[in-house]
């Protein structure tokens, strides 16, 4: 890859001498975009609960069951040379213990029960599972929700869990696949209601109790969930004890209640437990068998307008304003929008709310688009100087049974539904002057696949991958007495075009674009080259422009490539081997040869092989060399901003100085200022390391470890290059680097530092 000139890149190796191995013609053309990739994820339970298929921000796919959450963690192993796609699996299960909502005091419910099962006018009321838990609860999981990046302590995506028996928490993986509850959003709502003698919000407690049915009624159904969404990240205003002003990042998830209340949390981020509860507020939707929930958001000339979308069971769909008080460049709606007002009893079973913009009208609009049966609803929303355009319809003709998922991608505004037959149909938005058009297209899903009964479909964060579950349909015309459920995935997109898009990108994030990342990987190990017109236009880009984002993508495509050259071993490596073992001393002696011996030392395509392996490592380090040699530039940089003369701090200031100096290749003229100033602002002090076991010092020789003069090593932070000498630290996704944990010493510029991403692939450190 040339990144100085065309006739040779900057670390020393030849262009063009890599993809001798590339062929001309394109083999993935015969393929098309949809293409089915291995493993096929068995599941231990059937799937429960609506869209039970959602896919994070973070890459991790969640499957609902009724025995808990099934995890899977897409993961862009740059370590092995396994075509197929990397998944890390864990679980979430189901609690044990039936959730039971907290209406009123004990006693009196006893009493209200025991009175109301006596008169058999209204006994049947209390068959209700919601109002008696005891007659028996479905276990599994009703619905699951994904937070956006940012969120939790490592951040990564919370994920927000309904029950089956209406029990709501929010999870977080602490650790490297580890779950824990950080809410029960139910008992602290239940605490919140009880606070207020269960009156709505800023009204007065009701002069009912317990023994009048409708107020038994009424508690019930105002704290029993029905769906649950995340609203993006948001920023406030907290005034600290200073009277300034200092931004908080916070995020909201929006509860939908079965009496039709709106319950909106805001939690400051990250969230930790439930201190970071900011607030609870209610609103009254005013909508009848409320059944499904979205987010609205609309940004219009610099500002954004939020509010929340409900459907109803019985048809009706419409905005209701939200109130963000303090949150930044936030206004509201002045009322409800209605999109749809007939109760034609087609029930709304999926929202989703897709920001585009316009081509005709020149200006952001919104989206919106519901499953309403066997058809999709659609309503257009933009602002103009006449005020807010509403324009719906609906698309016919889309299935011929009830549409059971949707999903949306986030770029590019493409529609992805499923019914219960197997049909997977794709539609595109085409703008019109004020209103939108469809394109329609059925997924031709692969062998193996095509005939399944669906149950759920989510799409990866960049539209690379369609995930699916299902199980097998009708066998000979007769349904199977036990039935396997699966998840399986197939490509939305061929490997150049995930290329193209990774080029042209606007995140800079090699993590947040995994799925794309994972298709270019598995193009490189199976045709063991890297595409000569990607690499083309990569070594043109970083040429033209440095950009540290293109040389990560850079290094990644490298040891891909390294990998994919790599032999596959003929039997497991944990497998014991039977042969003897015993070695001879004339043979150790006499090159460990005979005939074999001789047989490789005159093999030219291992010794060719071999070459372009070192050749390929080589290169690896170089780019390595590079990315660390901007790091350490911009950490120094940090360390003159916020430092004072002679001021030691945890970063090893006069090490990262003389590392980069002692090269006599680096000519960075901007670094070599920098450093100048620096040392002059340490006015010779040089502040060493000093290994903890012996108090040696530790001389900073080595970008990656650091060892004492009695041989005592420590592995360095890549992002402060301390040597970490403690027990615990992070270590990045891709298990590619550590980084020390932060302290409560640590000033908050350092904090921050150590709060960024892996150097060399932008995974987060956990």
């Amino acid at each position: 890859m040339a990144a100085c000139s065309p006739a040779r890149v900057a670390d020393g190796v030849e262009e063009g001498q890599l993809t001798e191995a590339e062929p001309e013609d394109d083999s993935w053309a015969e393929l098309g975009p949809v293409v089915k990739r291995d493993p096929v994820i068995k599941l231990s339970s059937p799937v429960s609960g609506f869209e039970p298929l959602t896919w994070s921000e973070d890459h991790r796919l969640s499957a609902s069951t009724a025995s808990g959450i099934s995890l899977m963690e897409v993961l862009c192993d740059v370590h092995g040379n396994n075509q197929d796609l990397v998944l890390h699996r864990t679980s979430i299960p189901v609690p044990d213990k039936v959730c039971e909502l907290k209406v009123g005091p004990e006693e009196e419910l006893l009493r209200a029960k025991d009175k109301f099962s006596s008169d058999p006018s209204v006994s049947q009321s209390l068959l209700d599972r919601v109002f008696n838990p005891t007659l028996g609860v479905h276990k599994g999981i009703m619905y699951t929700s994904w937070s956006p990046l940012g969120c939790d302590g490592n951040g990564l995506s919370l994920l927000a869990s309904l029950t089956l028996d209406h029990k709501l928490t929010v999870h977080s993986s602490t650790k490297r696949l580890q779950w824990t509850v950080v809410a029960d959003l139910t008992q602290l709502y239940g605490e919140s209601l009880e606070s207020r003698g269960y009156s709505v919000q800023g009204g007065e407690p009701p002069k009912a109790n317990l023994l009048d049915l409708a107020e038994l009624q009424r508690r019930y159904l105002m704290q029993t969930p029905v769906r649950m969404e995340w609203s993006s990240v948001c920023t406030t205003q907290h005034v600290q004890t200073n009277n300034k002003w200092k931004d908080v990042g916070t995020v909201l998830l929006a509860v939908l209640m079965e009496n039709g209340d709106l319950v909106v949390w805001q939690f400051c981020l990250p969230m930790l437990g439930k201190d970071s509860v900011v607030s609870c507020n209610t609103i009254q939707s005013g909508v009848s068998s409320p059944s499904v929930l979205a987010w609205w958001e609309y940004e219009h000339s610099g500002r954004k307008m939020s509010g929340l979308i409900v459907g109803s069971a019985v048809g009706p769909v419409k905005i209701l304003p939200v109130n963000l008080k303090a949150v930044k460049g936030y206004f509201t709606l002045r009322q409800p929008v209605v999109l749809w007002q007939e109760s034609d009893q087609i029930p709304v079973h999926n929202i989703k709310c897709i920001s585009l913009f316009h081509p005709k009208q020149n200006c952001n609009c919104s989206l919106v688009v519901a499953a309403r049966g066997s058809y999709l609803f659609w309503c257009l929303l933009l602002i103009s100087k006449a005020g807010l355009n509403v324009h719906n319809s609906h698309v016919t003709g889309l299935h011929s049974t009830p549409i059971v998922s949707m999903t949306a991608s986030r770029q590019g505004g493409s529609i992805y539904t499923c019914s219960l037959d197997g049909t997977v149909k794709k539609l595109t938005p085409i703008f019109t002057d004020m209103a939108v058009a469809f394109k329609q297209e059925e997924i031709g899903l692969p062998e193996g696949m095509a005939g399944r009964r669906m149950h759920g479909i989510a799409v990866s964060p960049n539209g690379a991958y369609l995930a699916l579950v299902s199980t097998a349909g009708m066998t000979n015309g007769q349904h199977l007495v036990s039935r396997t459920y699966q998840v399986q995935f197939v490509t939305l997109k061929t490997p150049n075009d995930a290329a193209a898009e990774l080029l042209e990108s606007q995140v800079q994030s090699l993590f947040k674009q995994t799925d794309l990342l994972d298709l270019v990987r598995w193009k490189v190990l199976k045709e063991k080259c890297i595409p000569a017109l990607l690499q083309e236009e990569l070594d043109k880009k970083v040429h033209n422009t440095g950009s540290p984002y293109l040389w990560r993508l850079k290094l990644f495509l490298v040891r891909v490539l390294y990998q994919s050259l790599q032999k596959a071993p003929v039997e497991a490596r944990w497998r014991p081997t039977h042969e003897d073992s015993k070695v001879f001393v004339g043979d150790e002696e006499g090159g460990g040869g005979g005939e074999e011996g001789v047989s490789k030392l005159q093999d030219p395509e291992s010794q060719a092989l071999e070459e372009k392996m070192g050749e390929v490592i080589a290169w690896i380090e170089a780019v390595e060399a590079h990315l660390t040699r901007e790091h350490m530039k911009r950490v120094l940089g940090e360390v003159y901003l916020h430092t004072w003369i002679t001021e030691n701090t945890s970063i090893p200031t006069r090490g990262v100085c003389d590392f980069l100096t002692s090269d006599p290749t680096y000519e960075d003229r901007a670094a070599k200022v920098l450093i100048g100033h620096i040392q002059k602002k340490m006015n010779k002090q040089t502040f060493p390391e000093y290994c903890s076991l012996c108090k040696e010092v530790l001389p900073f020789t080595d970008r990656k470890q650091a060892i004492c003069s009695n041989g005592h090593m420590w592995l360095r932070c890549v992002l402060s290059y301390q040597a970490c000498q403690t027990l615990t630290y992070r270590r990045c996704l891709l298990q590619d680097s550590i980084a020390r944990l932060p302290v409560p010493e640590d000033p908050d510029w350092i904090k921050r530092i150590l709060r960024g991403p892996c150097t060399f692939c932008d995974s987060p450190l956990l």
